[in-house]
């Protein structure tokens, strides 16, 4: 797919999606992808936008999941089981290590595009 001069002016066009395994964007709240497979970039956009605010969303509540296990295996150890909050930790822990790498990789490819110009 070639992008022609008029759509670079726009800064707007499809993108088709090849496999079934690729994200699909939603045009509309019933969820369901644009026709042929095309999806808008502004609607692209969006989903990615909420996709990662929802991922660091899920590993907050990790974080915080584990956070209370803990506080309340030292309060009343009785209460909750050590293998659980092993377990919690250990969901966390790489949860935020895995957001850090991906951060890392991303700030690296924007410094990589600088160095480029």
């Amino acid at each position: 797919m070639f992008i022609r001069a008029q759509q670079i002016g726009t800064l707007e066009f499809a993108l088709a999606r090849t496999s079934q395994r690729h994200f699909a964007g939603t045009l509309d709240p019933a969820g369901s992808a644009a026709q042929g497979g095309a999806v808008a970039a502004g609607a692209a956009g969006t989903d990615f936008g909420r996709m990662l605010i929802d991922s660091l969303g899920t590993v907050n509540a990790q974080q915080q999941t584990a956070d209370a296990l803990s506080v309340q295996a030292v309060i009343d150890p009785d209460s909750v089981n050590v293998h659980d909050v092993s377990i919690a930790a250990a969901k966390a822990n790489m949860s935020l290590s895995i957001t850090k790498s991906i951060v890392d990789r991303v700030v690296q490819a924007y410094r990589e595009i600088q160095n480029v110009r």
